[in-house]
């Protein structure tokens, strides 16, 4: 059974867990405590050098850091051209939105939800400014198709996820956009949905 390290507070980690369990794919859950650092540790280290999670260690012992490397791998062992199309206009349509996860929503709900969390000492207002930036983006987009990157759901929905419903724990409004509230609401209701775990902290209070 492949391994999924793993931690309950990571969107990124979440977003794996959740491709993993909508394609029904058997997994064993690891916990990796960060508030012990060991995601540092060298037993950690020498499967994610990096030293984030999450990371998937299949069970013939391939190892996949990264949360987006991981629901690509995942759809292409397993065959599942309905989540990761294998034509160039698809592919190129989904990696665009990988990369927006992995950037624009980073940079924007994922830090600011990072900064109350974890208290830190950075710029909460730039992260909303960035977070309001590119949610009006998507719900225009969403506008458009129900689904961010085909007429149906794929990885990129997955990538987007979790760190636009946890928006409001980084003191993001998602209000002013009815499309992806309703997004976020298909997405909830699809079998195999696994929720992320909920922070009282911002909005979320």
């Amino acid at each position: 059974m492949l391994k999924l390290y793993h931690h309950p507070v990571s969107g990124h980690a979440h977003r794996a867990l959740l491709f993993l369990s909508l394609i029904g794919v058997p997994y064993e859950l690891i916990h990796v405590d960060l508030s012990t650092s060991a995601h540092k540790q060298p037993d950690f280290l020498a499967i994610n050098s990096f030293g984030q999670v999450p990371a998937l260690v299949d069970d013939d012992g391939t190892v996949v850091p990264d949360s987006n490397a991981i629901l690509v791998y995942l759809a292409r062992k397993h065959g599942r051209t309905d989540w990761l199309p294998d034509d160039a206009v698809g592919a190129a349509r989904v990696q665009r939105w990988l990369s927006v996860a992995a950037g624009e929503i980073a940079a924007g709900p994922g830090t600011a939800r990072k900064i109350i969390l974890f208290n830190l000492k950075l710029d909460l207002a730039d992260a909303i400014k960035r977070a309001h930036a590119v949610l009006a983006l998507i719900e225009a987009a969403l506008q458009q198709s129900p689904w961010i990157a085909a007429d149906h759901a794929t990885i990129a929905d997955i990538a987007l996820y979790s760190y636009i419903a946890r928006a409001p724990e980084g003191n993001v409004d998602l209000a002013p956009y009815p499309t992806i509230r309703a997004w976020l609401a298909a997405i909830e209701a699809m079998h195999g949905f696994i929720p992320m775990a909920v922070n009282r902290v911002g909005l979320s209070a």
